[in-house]
């Protein structure tokens, strides 16, 4: 059974809220979500947030829709920044974070995506307004066109309970992005999953060793995933595409 995953709820100080956000997520039945913090390096030299423990949050986790564990709470961090030289995926004070990610805020930073990166897609911006729905959908059918549907993940960028969809639906709107049945599917589970792996590689510095079932034999086998360059790690999202093609925001996360 596949296992879903949302890998970018955005957090706020109301902790009532994300509460919330983690428990409707649980509902529908994804068994991972990441809550994403916001970080500008060239804002006033801004130190970066520390995020809230998970125990702290929330002391008990509600168990995942149709599974009888609970579901999984990770910690992202999206820096804001138009200098390749602020993403610096091995630095001490990103270490409390599971996933780092990267808006770019020019084409310069954006180019990395040349070296094998992965694009996020957020539905949540076409659920709050009509208008930003139209270029969410236009910008996302140009990218599938682009990138063929391969390296695709899919996300909310949830604020309030109210903006979640269900794993099926989330990958409905990825038929509607463009994508394959197939993908569409992949880039709410095994797609994230990858992330997730390449993630592990920041902080064990050399690989994950991870093992699986073969659906052949049922005997266990091993695979390892070596960490790469810092910047074959890098995941491009594009999120929340206001108008016109030369201002959207795109993401890079690891």
């Amino acid at each position: 059974m596949a296992e879903f995953m949302d890998l970018n709820v955005s957090t706020c100080e109301d902790q009532s809220r994300v509460l919330d956000l983690i428990s409707t997520a649980a509902q529908l039945g994804f068994s991972t979500v990441a809550l994403n913090y916001e970080f500008e390096p060239s804002a006033n030299h801004r130190a970066v947030p520390s995020p809230t423990p998970t125990n702290q949050l929330i002391p008990q986790l509600p168990l995942v829709q149709g599974r009888s564990r609970p579901i999984r709470v990770l910690n992202r961090l999206t820096i804001v920044t138009s200098d390749p030289g602020h993403f610096r995926p091995n630095a001490p004070e990103y270490r409390c974070y599971d996933l780092l990610a990267v808006r770019p805020t020019t084409e310069k930073l954006f180019h990395a995506t040349d070296r094998g990166v992965v694009f996020e897609l957020s539905y949540a911006a076409a659920i709050r307004d009509a208008t930003r729905r139209r270029y969410t959908i236009s910008n996302a059918v140009s990218l599938m066109e682009s990138c063929r549907g391969r390296n695709v993940i899919l996300s909310s960028a949830a604020e309030k309970p109210l903006e979640l969809r269900g794993p099926y639906d989330v990958a409905n709107l990825g038929l509607l992005f463009g994508l394959s049945d197939g993908d569409a599917k992949e880039a709410v589970s095994s797609s994230c999953r990858s992330v997730l792996l390449h993630a592990e590689t920041r902080k064990t510095a050399s690989g994950v060793v991870h093992t699986v079932k073969s659906p052949d034999t049922g005997e266990l086998s091993t695979a390892n995933q070596e960490a790469s360059s810092p910047d074959d790690r890098l995941i491009n999202n594009m999120i929340d595409c206001p108008a016109g093609p030369a201002a959207k925001r795109r993401h890079l996360m690891e």
